[in-house]
Protein backbone atom coordinates (compact mmCIF):
# COMPACT_ATOMS: atom_id res chain seq x y z
CA UNK A 1 0.00 0.00 0.00
CA UNK A 2 1.45 3.57 -0.74
CA UNK A 3 2.54 6.16 1.77
CA UNK A 4 0.33 8.98 1.52
CA UNK A 5 2.58 12.14 0.60
CA UNK A 6 3.15 14.48 3.62
CA UNK A 7 2.21 18.10 2.91
CA UNK A 8 4.55 20.45 3.96
CA UNK A 9 3.69 22.70 7.30
CA UNK A 10 1.92 26.17 6.50
CA UNK A 11 4.33 28.74 8.69
CA UNK A 12 2.73 29.91 11.86
CA UNK A 13 2.58 33.65 11.83
CA UNK A 14 0.57 34.40 14.92
CA UNK A 15 2.69 32.85 17.50
CA UNK A 16 3.83 36.23 18.67
CA UNK A 17 0.37 36.55 20.27
CA UNK A 18 1.44 34.20 22.67
CA UNK A 19 4.67 36.17 24.03
CA UNK A 20 2.63 39.13 23.50
CA UNK A 21 -0.82 37.72 25.64
CA UNK A 22 1.55 36.61 28.20
CA UNK A 23 3.77 40.73 28.48
CA UNK A 24 0.72 42.33 28.70
CA UNK A 25 -0.42 39.81 31.85
CA UNK A 26 2.58 41.02 33.49
CA UNK A 27 2.42 43.96 32.79
CA UNK A 28 -1.25 44.05 34.34
CA UNK A 29 -0.08 42.23 37.17
CA UNK A 30 2.62 44.93 37.78
CA UNK A 31 0.14 47.93 37.40
CA UNK A 32 -2.21 46.22 40.24
CA UNK A 33 0.77 45.64 42.44
CA UNK A 34 1.41 49.64 42.04
CA UNK A 35 -2.05 50.67 42.38
CA UNK A 36 -2.30 48.32 45.60
CA UNK A 37 0.84 49.94 47.00
CA UNK A 38 -0.22 53.31 46.09
CA UNK A 39 -3.02 53.35 48.58
CA UNK A 40 -1.73 51.48 51.42
CA UNK A 41 -2.97 52.25 55.04
CA UNK A 42 -1.36 55.90 55.81
CA UNK A 43 -2.95 55.64 59.11
CA UNK A 44 -1.11 52.47 60.04
CA UNK A 45 2.14 53.61 58.34
CA UNK A 46 2.17 56.77 60.80
CA UNK A 47 1.28 54.46 64.18
CA UNK A 48 4.04 52.01 63.22
CA UNK A 49 6.42 55.26 62.35
CA UNK A 50 5.94 56.80 65.53
CA UNK A 51 6.46 53.31 67.34
CA UNK A 52 10.00 52.81 65.85
CA UNK A 53 10.48 56.12 66.99
CA UNK A 54 9.47 55.95 70.32
CA UNK A 55 11.56 52.89 70.43
CA UNK A 56 14.65 54.47 69.68
CA UNK A 57 14.00 57.31 71.98
CA UNK A 58 14.00 54.73 74.92
CA UNK A 59 16.49 52.77 74.13
CA UNK A 60 14.34 49.84 73.87
CA UNK A 61 14.96 49.56 70.34
CA UNK A 62 16.84 46.75 70.38
CA UNK A 63 14.79 44.73 72.46
CA UNK A 64 11.66 45.05 70.20
CA UNK A 65 13.44 43.86 67.19
CA UNK A 66 15.08 41.42 69.31
CA UNK A 67 11.47 40.45 70.00
CA UNK A 68 10.38 39.99 66.40
CA UNK A 69 13.56 37.02 65.76
CA UNK A 70 12.32 35.29 69.05
CA UNK A 71 15.31 36.37 70.77
CA UNK A 72 16.11 38.47 73.57
CA UNK A 73 18.56 41.61 74.42
CA UNK A 74 20.94 39.63 76.13
CA UNK A 75 21.22 36.83 73.75
CA UNK A 76 24.78 36.95 72.23
CA UNK A 77 23.21 35.19 69.12
CA UNK A 78 21.35 38.38 68.43
CA UNK A 79 24.44 40.56 65.97
CA UNK A 80 22.36 43.93 66.61
CA UNK A 81 24.24 46.93 67.33
CA UNK A 82 22.94 49.48 70.03
CA UNK A 83 21.14 52.18 68.36
CA UNK A 84 21.80 55.50 69.35
CA UNK A 85 19.05 57.83 71.28
CA UNK A 86 16.84 59.48 68.83
CA UNK A 87 17.56 63.37 68.59
CA UNK A 88 14.87 64.15 66.47
CA UNK A 89 10.94 64.39 67.67
CA UNK A 90 8.02 62.43 66.64
CA UNK A 91 5.40 63.75 64.63
CA UNK A 92 2.96 61.91 66.09
CA UNK A 93 2.30 62.90 69.89
CA UNK A 94 2.70 59.46 72.49
CA UNK A 95 -0.76 60.18 73.96
CA UNK A 96 -3.52 62.22 73.03
CA UNK A 97 -3.83 65.57 75.23
CA UNK A 98 -6.96 65.52 77.20
CA UNK A 99 -9.24 68.44 75.77
CA UNK A 100 -11.27 69.18 79.11
CA UNK A 101 -9.24 72.69 80.56
CA UNK A 102 -9.77 71.37 84.02
CA UNK A 103 -8.33 67.86 83.15
CA UNK A 104 -5.17 69.82 81.71
CA UNK A 105 -5.04 72.06 84.70
CA UNK A 106 -4.53 68.91 87.49
CA UNK A 107 -2.18 67.12 84.53
CA UNK A 108 -0.02 70.00 84.77
CA UNK A 109 -0.44 70.77 88.65
CA UNK A 110 0.49 66.92 89.28
CA UNK A 111 3.61 66.94 87.50
CA UNK A 112 4.62 70.18 88.93
CA UNK A 113 4.91 68.70 92.30
CA UNK A 114 7.34 66.12 91.27
CA UNK A 115 9.15 68.66 89.92
CA UNK A 116 10.31 70.36 93.59
CA UNK A 117 9.74 66.78 95.30
CA UNK A 118 13.75 66.31 95.95
CA UNK A 119 14.26 69.27 97.19
CA UNK A 120 11.03 69.28 99.37
CA UNK A 121 12.73 66.24 101.04
CA UNK A 122 16.26 67.41 101.39
CA UNK A 123 14.52 70.89 103.13
CA UNK A 124 12.08 68.79 105.43
CA UNK A 125 15.48 66.82 106.79
CA UNK A 126 17.38 69.74 107.37
CA UNK A 127 14.19 71.48 109.35
CA UNK A 128 13.08 68.70 110.85
CA UNK A 129 14.16 69.37 114.35
CA UNK A 130 12.45 73.37 114.07
CA UNK A 131 9.21 71.55 112.10
CA UNK A 132 8.74 69.34 115.07
CA UNK A 133 9.20 72.26 117.64
CA UNK A 134 6.31 73.83 115.57
CA UNK A 135 8.46 76.72 114.31
CA UNK A 136 7.66 76.53 110.72
CA UNK A 137 6.04 73.58 107.96
CA UNK A 138 7.02 72.54 104.71
CA UNK A 139 4.85 71.44 102.11
CA UNK A 140 4.36 70.52 98.48
CA UNK A 141 1.95 72.53 96.46
CA UNK A 142 0.87 72.72 92.98
CA UNK A 143 2.07 76.42 92.88
CA UNK A 144 5.69 74.97 94.75
CA UNK A 145 7.73 74.58 97.59
CA UNK A 146 5.81 76.57 100.67
CA UNK A 147 7.85 77.05 103.92
CA UNK A 148 5.15 78.40 106.40
CA UNK A 149 7.57 80.52 108.93
CA UNK A 150 4.96 80.94 112.27
CA UNK A 151 5.13 84.52 113.74
CA UNK A 152 6.02 83.14 117.31
CA UNK A 153 9.19 81.90 115.99
CA UNK A 154 10.29 83.97 113.05
CA UNK A 155 8.94 87.68 114.23
CA UNK A 156 7.57 90.20 117.55
CA UNK A 157 4.09 90.76 117.96
CA UNK A 158 2.42 93.36 116.36
CA UNK A 159 5.85 94.17 114.47
CA UNK A 160 8.15 93.76 111.10
CA UNK A 161 11.49 92.92 113.02
CA UNK A 162 12.44 89.58 112.29
CA UNK A 163 13.99 87.36 115.25
CA UNK A 164 17.74 87.36 114.92
CA UNK A 165 16.97 83.59 117.02
CA UNK A 166 15.43 82.94 113.63
CA UNK A 167 18.38 83.92 111.32
CA UNK A 168 20.16 79.94 111.31
CA UNK A 169 16.62 78.75 110.27
CA UNK A 170 16.28 81.08 106.87
CA UNK A 171 19.98 80.76 106.29
CA UNK A 172 19.11 76.75 105.28
CA UNK A 173 15.77 78.18 103.50
CA UNK A 174 18.18 80.29 101.44
CA UNK A 175 20.65 77.71 100.84
CA UNK A 176 18.00 76.04 98.80
CA UNK A 177 16.83 78.95 97.23
CA UNK A 178 20.18 79.91 95.55
CA UNK A 179 20.80 76.08 94.65
CA UNK A 180 17.34 75.97 92.69
CA UNK A 181 17.25 79.64 91.34
CA UNK A 182 13.14 79.31 91.06
CA UNK A 183 11.58 82.62 91.30
CA UNK A 184 10.24 83.11 94.91
CA UNK A 185 6.85 84.68 96.45
CA UNK A 186 7.06 85.98 99.80
CA UNK A 187 3.60 86.14 101.48
CA UNK A 188 2.39 87.71 103.95
CA UNK A 189 -0.76 86.73 106.54
CA UNK A 190 -1.98 88.17 109.77
CA UNK A 191 -5.19 87.04 111.66
CA UNK A 192 -8.26 88.25 112.25
CA UNK A 193 -7.84 90.64 114.53
CA UNK A 194 -7.64 94.53 113.29
CA UNK A 195 -4.31 96.13 114.20
CA UNK A 196 -4.62 99.87 114.74
CA UNK A 197 -0.75 101.84 115.42
CA UNK A 198 1.12 104.61 114.19
CA UNK A 199 3.61 102.32 112.24
CA UNK A 200 0.63 99.75 110.71
CA UNK A 201 -2.60 101.05 110.68
CA UNK A 202 -4.33 97.84 109.28
CA UNK A 203 -3.24 94.45 108.76
CA UNK A 204 -2.34 94.87 105.42
CA UNK A 205 0.59 97.20 106.02
CA UNK A 206 2.25 94.43 108.80
CA UNK A 207 1.31 91.76 106.34
CA UNK A 208 3.44 93.45 103.32
CA UNK A 209 6.08 94.84 105.53
CA UNK A 210 6.91 91.38 107.00
CA UNK A 211 7.34 90.19 103.67
CA UNK A 212 9.59 92.95 102.52
CA UNK A 213 11.54 92.44 105.58
CA UNK A 214 12.32 88.68 104.69
CA UNK A 215 13.22 90.24 101.36
CA UNK A 216 15.34 92.50 102.72
CA UNK A 217 17.06 90.09 105.10
CA UNK A 218 17.34 87.25 102.62
CA UNK A 219 18.73 89.34 99.87
CA UNK A 220 21.69 91.53 102.03
CA UNK A 221 22.33 88.99 104.20
CA UNK A 222 22.28 85.75 102.33
CA UNK A 223 23.07 86.88 98.98
CA UNK A 224 19.76 85.87 97.52
CA UNK A 225 18.78 87.46 93.87
CA UNK A 226 16.65 90.27 94.61
CA UNK A 227 14.88 90.63 90.97
CA UNK A 228 13.94 86.59 91.41
CA UNK A 229 11.51 87.40 94.32
CA UNK A 230 8.17 89.37 94.44
CA UNK A 231 6.20 89.51 97.68
CA UNK A 232 2.61 90.15 98.48
CA UNK A 233 0.75 90.39 101.73
CA UNK A 234 -2.97 88.97 101.77
CA UNK A 235 -3.88 90.16 105.65
CA UNK A 236 -6.35 87.69 106.99
CA UNK A 237 -7.52 86.84 103.98
CA UNK A 238 -5.80 83.61 103.48
CA UNK A 239 -6.45 81.26 106.75
CA UNK A 240 -5.22 78.34 106.99
CA UNK A 241 -7.10 77.61 110.82
CA UNK A 242 -10.07 79.10 112.42
CA UNK A 243 -9.26 83.09 113.47
CA UNK A 244 -12.39 82.01 116.56
CA UNK A 245 -9.65 80.48 118.68
CA UNK A 246 -6.14 81.58 119.93
CA UNK A 247 -4.21 78.24 118.56
CA UNK A 248 -6.09 78.72 115.18
CA UNK A 249 -4.69 82.68 114.59
CA UNK A 250 -1.48 81.93 115.92
CA UNK A 251 -1.01 79.47 113.13
CA UNK A 252 -2.46 81.97 110.85
CA UNK A 253 -0.11 84.57 111.58
CA UNK A 254 3.23 83.89 109.78
CA UNK A 255 5.25 84.07 106.47
CA UNK A 256 5.20 82.09 103.42
CA UNK A 257 7.98 81.48 101.16
CA UNK A 258 6.85 80.12 98.06
CA UNK A 259 9.53 78.63 95.78
CA UNK A 260 7.52 78.32 92.74
CA UNK A 261 7.68 75.76 89.91
CA UNK A 262 6.52 75.77 86.37
CA UNK A 263 3.17 75.62 87.29
CA UNK A 264 2.93 78.27 89.84
CA UNK A 265 4.74 80.59 87.44
CA UNK A 266 2.25 80.41 85.31
CA UNK A 267 0.46 82.86 87.42
CA UNK A 268 2.80 85.64 87.42
CA UNK A 269 2.78 88.31 85.01
CA UNK A 270 4.54 88.47 81.70
CA UNK A 271 6.55 91.19 82.08
CA UNK A 272 7.62 89.77 85.91
CA UNK A 273 8.81 85.99 84.22
CA UNK A 274 11.01 88.06 81.77
CA UNK A 275 12.79 89.57 84.21
CA UNK A 276 13.26 86.85 86.27
CA UNK A 277 14.61 84.93 83.53
CA UNK A 278 16.85 87.35 82.88
CA UNK A 279 18.27 88.03 86.54
CA UNK A 280 18.81 84.28 86.07
CA UNK A 281 21.31 84.43 83.03
CA UNK A 282 24.78 85.75 84.43
CA UNK A 283 26.04 89.24 82.86
CA UNK A 284 29.37 90.06 82.46
CA UNK A 285 30.10 94.26 83.01
CA UNK A 286 32.22 95.42 79.49
CA UNK A 287 35.55 96.01 81.22
CA UNK A 288 36.99 99.84 80.45
CA UNK A 289 39.40 101.07 77.94
CA UNK A 290 42.97 99.94 79.07
CA UNK A 291 42.34 98.30 82.04
CA UNK A 292 43.96 95.15 81.91
CA UNK A 293 41.93 93.18 84.60
CA UNK A 294 41.83 92.70 88.25
CA UNK A 295 41.47 89.66 90.68
CA UNK A 296 37.44 88.74 91.09
CA UNK A 297 36.72 90.03 95.05
CA UNK A 298 35.54 87.07 96.45
CA UNK A 299 32.22 87.60 98.80
CA UNK A 300 32.12 86.04 102.44
CA UNK A 301 29.83 83.62 102.80
CA UNK A 302 27.48 84.53 105.59
CA UNK A 303 27.23 83.05 108.55
CA UNK A 304 24.39 82.51 110.96
CA UNK A 305 24.30 84.72 113.75
CA UNK A 306 24.75 83.83 117.33
CA UNK A 307 21.25 83.55 119.72
CA UNK A 308 20.45 87.05 121.10
CA UNK A 309 17.24 87.46 122.82
CA UNK A 310 15.02 89.83 121.53
CA UNK A 311 12.32 91.42 123.97
CA UNK A 312 8.79 90.50 122.62
CA UNK A 313 5.38 93.33 122.96
CA UNK A 314 2.34 91.99 122.84
CA UNK A 315 -0.18 92.65 119.65
CA UNK A 316 -3.78 93.70 119.54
Amino acid sequence: MARKAKHPEHANHERWLVSYADFITLLFAFFVVMFATSHADKDKQKVVSAAVKEAINEGTFVTTIAGFLGKSKDNQNVHLREAKPYTGSPTEPKTPAPKDPKELKNSAAKAAVVELLPSFQALAGDLQDEIEAGKLDVSLEPRGLVVSMKEAAFFPAASDAINREAYPIIEKVADSIRKLKNPVRLEGHTDAIPIRSARFPNNWTLAAARSIAMLELLEKRFDVNRANMAVAGYADTVPIADNATAAGRAKNRRVDIIILNQFGLTSEPESVKQAQRQAATPTVAPRPPGDQGTAPVKRRKPSAAGPLKASRTKGP
